[in-house]
């Protein structure tokens, strides 16, 4: 079972979610204007039980049950030093540890920066390779710029007359419906600014330290999706030495293969890691978590 605690810092209190036990620690962090429910769904407690492994997620601020603070402060790297703190807390070392979208920029900046916390990576649909504010961001700053210069339902409507939103409902239904999803998500100034800020930040990692990151890395990405094409996902695995690519079923075509095939990846990738790789430790006393 997946519990949650609060972990404090900069004065604002963070909601973890920890499956628990001594196993190896798997850490997955949610996309963009996600939360760990997303990684439930990739990662259930019954797959990381059955693996022997203990899941963590910190929702980023301004997600899930976290406090969102200074929105000045929204980024990658703000994002990638909180979850490293709450590691250090928990005296977590080597863990597996990934994401979808954001969360895998997160994961890949902490590779580069913070290798001590890193044994293995699983980046899922990236939609960052190391550049800052790519273009396949666009529509999730769109939507930022819309929700900070009209109410959520006149923002709406001029998203779904515009040419980038008949786009991606050709290629891209999928994006589409997690970009409609923002409208009416609450509070509508915490969801305008994490849209902008992170749309136009960017992991802050170079080509070259990306091609430095020595651990076993599974990239996994799919077809018919404008924000995380599939050629970030190619890219990150040619850079990563000895990286495994994964192609599977997109989300918007069939969701129960997206997640089947997702999980059949993961487990294969796990299992087949070198004993020791991970350790997943209680939590430590700390004056920065509780």
């Amino acid at each position: 079972m997946v519990t949650a605690r609060v972990f404090h810092r900069d004065g604002l209190a963070l909601k973890l979610h920890d499956s628990g036990g001594d196993g190896p620690a798997v850490v997955m962090q949610h996309g963009l204007c996600g939360a760990e429910g997303q990684i439930a769904e990739l990662v259930p407690a019954d797959l990381a039980a059955r693996l022997g492994l203990r899941r963590l997620t910190l929702e980023c601020r301004g997600h899930g049950g976290s406090e969102a603070g200074d929105p000045a402060a929204f980024s990658i790297a703000t994002f990638a030093d909180d979850l490293a703190a709450a590691l250090d807390a928990l005296s977590i070392r080597g863990a597996i540890l990934g994401g979808v979208s954001m969360g895998a920029a997160i994961a890949s900046r902490l590779a580069v920066r913070r290798p001590d916390l890193v044994s293995a990576l699983v980046l899922m649909r990236p939609a960052w390779v190391s550049a800052s504010a790519p273009d396949n961001m666009a529509p999730n700053l769109a939507v930022g710029r819309l929700l900070a210069a009209h109410p959520p339902g006149e923002a709406r409507a001029l998203f779904e007359a515009s040419p980038l939103a008949r786009r991606l409902a050709t290629e891209a239904p999928d994006n589409l419906a997690s970009l409609d999803g923002f409208f009416s998500r609450e509070p509508v100034a915490v969801t305008s600014a994490l849209l902008t800020a992170i749309s136009l930040d960017g992991p802050g990692i170079s080509d070259e330290e990306i091609a430095s990151i020595a651990v076993p890395a599974l990239v996994i990405g799919h077809d018919l999706d404008v924000v995380h094409p599939f050629g970030h996902a190619e890219r990150l695995a040619a850079l990563i030495p000895g990286a495994r690519l994964a192609r599977i079923t997109p989300k918007g075509i069939d969701k129960a293969r997206y997640l089947a095939e997702f999980g059949r990846a993961f487990e294969a990738f796990v299992t087949a890691l070198p004993a020791g790789r991970s350790s997943g430790a209680t939590p430590a006393s700390s004056n920065n978590g509780t």
